[in-house]
């Protein structure tokens, strides 16, 4: 059986480079190209360890990307960048899978929300794929088996390792800055918190922060709940949820994000109870570059052309 085509549009960065690993083992996909301006030219295997074969990286505009006619495009793009190539592909009209990996259209109706674990019953076979950011992830899961529970909005406190800033240089990406550093940015209004809340349907508060370990995050929630609960309740509540999910492991313990480093699935744990049985604290670590990306990619391209949910997924 023919192999499907995929093409990468911003393959240099983190997240592209994840996935170039996970599609080198893939039996059913076949990389027909990968697009970087900052690599023009160059071979992509003598940028990855895993992809062997003569494909060089190109400088491709969206009328190129379109003209490929690929099966699945993933847009690794930064925010706001996506709409040309999304309107060109489109227009070429060959039913290319678009998988996009910013946060362009995680508000758009027409788009699925791909978060399996959480809303694989909403998808309609849609081409239109909207990766749900990392954080975003790691909230959701956090608060989605107890939502009907709560009696005010829940509080998310994230710290996400300097890979989560992208390649651009910045302060938050900076390990020099970093060093021994701990540093806030964008406390109210984050576009996570923005997309968490949207899709959970109800407001959620989140206060992200960079540390200087390169990769995975970890989010402690504060949930008020309005009647009292035991432990044992909120864990049957998570285990009742996700028993099925092979990317998603209900815990005893509070998660470490080094236990999920370099990892495909999402831990949530801790579940600690006040005494009064009205707080709950849950922690969730993923790997923000795996499950809080191309792993979670990788999920819903394998869905989109009727593989194996899994597959190429190392478990």
């Amino acid at each position: 059986m023919a192999k499907k085509t995929i093409g990468i549009v911003g393959a240099r960065g983190h997240t592209g480079a994840e996935l170039v690993k996970l599609i080198a083992s893939h039996p059913g996909l076949e990389l027909a190209f990968v697009s970087s301006r900052e690599l023009d030219g160059q071979r992509l295997a003598d940028h990855s360890d895993t992809y062997e074969g003569d494909l060089t990286y190109g400088n491709l505009d969206p009328g190129a990307v379109a003209a490929a006619r690929a099966d699945v495009v993933i847009l690794a793009l930064p925010n706001g960048k996506a709409a040309p190539y999304v309107e060109a592909i489109d227009k070429a009209a060959g039913g290319t899978v678009i998988v996009d990996l910013s946060a362009d259209y995680r508000f758009d109706e027409r788009w699925y929300y791909g978060l399996p674990e959480l809303y694989r019953d909403r998808w309609r076979g849609e081409k239109h794929i909207s990766n749900p950011g990392c954080y975003a992830t790691a909230i959701q899961v956090s608060i989605a088996p107890v939502k009907d529970l709560l009696a005010a909005p829940p509080v998310s406190f994230g710290v996400s390792g300097y890979s989560g800033a992208g390649t651009t240089p910045s302060d938050r990406n900076d390990p020099e800055k970093l060093r021994d550093n701990l540093m806030p940015y964008s406390l109210t209004g984050h576009m996570h918190e923005k997309e968490a809340s949207r899709h959970l349907g109800l407001p959620v508060e989140f206060m992200p922060h960079v540390a200087p370990h390169f990769r995975g995050l970890t989010v402690t929630t504060n949930l008020y709940l309005a009647k009292p609960a035991t432990r044992e309740e909120i864990v049957r509540r998570f285990e009742g949820r996700f028993e099925k999910e092979k990317l998603i492991h209900v815990v005893d313990e509070a998660p470490w994000v080094s236990q999920v480093a370099n990892k495909h699935h999402l831990d949530v744990g801790g579940f600690a109870v006040s005494n009064d049985g009205r707080r709950v604290v849950v922690v969730a670590t993923l790997d923000n570059l795996l499950k809080g990306a191309a792993t979670q990619a990788m999920q819903n391209i394998n869905r989109a052309l009727g593989f194996d949910e899994l597959t190429a997924i190392p478990l």
